[in-house]
């Protein structure tokens, strides 16, 4: 028995809608993998400035103590 152009067609749309919903999904899931990454990339950044700061500020003290020595 054939199906009727109309059955086709829904059939059709609906297997289409699945596969769009799919990439969708696809997307997000890379979009946010990505957002994950770029957040933990951020956070090793600015510990690492933090660090950086630090170190040069303990630098600045020990060069101003034994300026004031002399």
């Amino acid at each position: 028995m054939q199906k009727s152009a109309k059955s086709w067609a829904a059939e059709q749309f609906t297997a289409t809608q699945k596969k769009s919903d799919q990439g969708l999904k696809e997307k997000d899931k890379a979009w946010q993998e990505k957002a994950k990454r770029v957040a933990s990339l951020r956070t090793l950044r600015l510990a690492k400035e933090a660090a950086d700061k630090e170190t040069a500020e303990k630098a600045t003290g020990k060069t101003a103590a034994a300026k004031s020595e002399k």
